[in-house]
Order: structure tokens, then sequence, then C-alpha cells
């Protein structure tokens, strides 16, 4: 990587942009390192993508990963919503953070909509355009042209631009730039590792920056999405925004090295050890949801009769791990009397716990659950 070059800095009269240098072009690794650390992060991904063969119902848990990433990814943009007030319904949230409660919504449908659209479009500019439009759908933001690719200069940092920390390249140039990253993601005559394109293309959409908002959070979106699309992953479990939340300020620094010193090195390096720490805490997690999993099954089997009803409620927990009690009555089709009780049973077993406090309109709490996402 010796002879990259990341761009240059173009004039615009009273302000400099940075223009990017097209990367849909073949690649040289030369550094060991960053091999070294490319065979750690693809034995480790493949160690959890293991966790999709044989967790027959890994789809139950999906949702808890998408709402972290979702949580952490807005962190970085600023919102203090955390897992738990993100699980509340929108009545249950006070106005002075609906906003940011809006925004994660947002987030996981943007995630789930993108999965699902790659069953019939490959990852392309209009995946991005529409994964934007979803995520901007009715948020702040929702004025800025979601799903459209912006017509103006935008900056990063700064109140103004003449303060701006960083200029990314004018309009008239996002049109070729978003293309030459589609031209790179699907180019077969260039052999690039996959791990090392997709930290390649997450660096070249936050320095292009296509989008007047959101461009963050649909930059990290656009991770996941490619380790599912290129099949490195069979199920979308693994997400970087925890990691890139914990070290912000080496992330920030590490793209601006790459634009200021042409280090894609250090880019690379820092990219691959946040996909072994997050392919690690994952396996950490799955490990401990299957020991959660055996022990809640084993005080599901001593409610005798109403174990039926329990393990519905529990496999709705792993999903959404915040429940009433006329949600147990949707769930299971029992009284309000029989819900009652086996949210009595669920309590005493330590599986639910009442987190309002209150007499009326209670909600309860899978806490054992929730605790492995913090």
């Amino acid at each position: 990587m010796k002879d990259f070059r990341a761009g240059t800095y173009v004039s615009q009269g009273y302000y400099r942009s940075f223009q990017p240098t097209l990367i849909n072009r073949q690649w040289q690794l030369d550094n060991m390192e960053v091999i070294q650390l490319l065979s750690k992060a693809d034995r480790d991904l493949g160690r959890l993508d293991m966790y999709s063969n044989y967790i027959p119902n890994i789809d139950l848990f999906i949702s808890m990963h998408v709402l972290k990433e979702a949580t952490q990814s807005s962190k970085i943009e600023g919102t203090q919503t955390n897992i738990e007030e993100a699980l509340r319904e929108k009545e249950d949230v006070p106005l002075d953070k609906r906003d940011d409660w809006e925004e994660i919504q947002n987030y996981m449908h943007a995630m789930e909509a993108a999965i699902k659209e790659l069953d019939y479009l490959p990852f392309s500019a209009r995946l991005i355009r529409d994964t934007h439009k979803s995520l901007l759908h009715g948020v702040r933001g929702d004025k800025r042209h979601p799903g459209e690719f912006r017509h103006s200069q935008n900056w990063i940092g700064g109140a103004t631009i003449n303060d701006a920390t960083f200029i990314p390249p004018v309009h008239t140039s996002i049109t070729e730039l978003v293309g030459d990253l589609e031209n790179f993601v699907h180019n077969k005559d260039i052999f690039f590792p996959e791990l090392l394109k997709i930290a390649l293309i997450h660096y070249q959409f936050e320095t292009i920056h296509p989008f007047l908002d959101g461009n963050g959070r649909v930059g990290r979106l656009m991770i996941t999405l490619y380790l599912v699309n290129k099949g490195i992953l069979k199920k979308p479990i693994l997400y970087l925004s925890d990691f890139l939340e914990t070290h912000r300020r080496h992330y920030y620094e590490n793209l601006m090295l790459v634009r200021e010193k042409n280090d894609i090195s250090q880019w690379f390096k820092f990219f691959l050890v946040g996909i072994i720490e997050t392919a690690n805490k994952c396996i950490t997690t799955f490990d401990s949801i299957l020991q959660l999993q055996k022990e809640v099954d084993l005080d599901i089997q001593k409610l005798g009769s109403r174990a039926a009803n329990a393990q519905k409620i529990v496999n709705y927990l792993y999903q959404r791990p915040l429940i009433n009690a006329e949600k147990v009555v949707e769930i299971t089709g029992i009284s309000y009397p029989s819900a009652y009780k086996i949210i009595d049973d669920l309590e005493k077993s330590g599986i639910l716990r009442e987190i309002t406090g209150g007499r009326r309109k209670r909600k309860y709490l899978f806490k054992k659950y929730t605790d492995l996402f913090k």
C-alpha cells in the first residue's frame, strides 16, 4: 500500500474540498501486520458465522443485536437513548427524548428493510439510497433530501464551512465517485480480500459523504450489509458501532490519517482490530445467551400446565425483552387473570422484572437478557 494516494485538496474559492482518488483498480497488499490481522479476522468471523448453523432459533436473537447497533450508532451521532428506553413504546418516552427514540427505531427499520432488499437487490447505490431514505423518514434530517445524493456542499465539524474539520468533495463529483465505489464492489477482475474491500469502501463512503445528513449511520450499516451480501456472514450478527463508539476519537483520527498522510494501512489495521474484537464479543454474547436459555428452559418446565404459554412469552422476549399484560394476552390468547398469574410466575423465577414501580400500566423487563448486550 506504499503507493496509495488518498486524493487531493481542490480550491473552491474561499475553501478547499477534498477530492478522493478512485478506488476501482488493482491493489497490492504488502503490509505483513495487515495480513496477519486479516487472517485472524477471517478466522474469528468464521467462528462467529458457525452460530448461524448450530443455533436453530438464532433469528430470535438478531433483533437485540440490531437494537444494540441502533443505539450505539446513534450514540456516535449524539443521541442518548439506551437499550431499555429504546424498547419502550413511543407514548412511554418523555417528550424531550422522542426525537432520539424515533431515530433509533428508524435505524432498526432501515437495517431490517435493507437485509430483506438484499434478497433481490445487490449491494449498490440504489440500496444505499433506499436505506438512507428509510433512515431519515419522519425524523430530524427528513427535510435534507432522504434517499437523494446531495446537490450542494457539506462539511464535517465546525459551525460553518470556514472552520470545518473536513470538507468532502463537491457535489458535482458524487455520481462519478459513488459509481466508482459500486464498480469496485462488483469488479470480479480485481482480487482483494473482502474484509479489506469493505474497510476501503467504508472509508471512501465517509470521505465522499454523499448525503446532506445521515452519512455516518448509513456508512456503518453498509458494513453489515456487505458482509451478508458477500456470504461472509449468513445472518446479520456483527455490528461495529459499539467498537467505533468506544474508540470514537481513534476512529475519526484514522479516517483523517488516510486523507492527510495517505496511511491506508493504519486504517486497515484499526478496522480489522474492530472486526476481531466485535466478533469475539458476539461469540461471548451468544455463548451467554445459550447458557441463559438453558436456565430459563429449566425454570419454565417447573410451571407445569402453564409452561407452553410461558414458552411463547419467552420466545417473544428474546426478540423484544419488554412486555406488559396486554402483550401477554395477545401472544397467548389467555385471559387477563391467567396472564397476570404467568407474569407473577416469571417474576418469581427471575425471568421478568417490573420496571415502572407503579400499580398500573406495568412493564416487565427480561433483564438478565438485556444485561448481556450492555
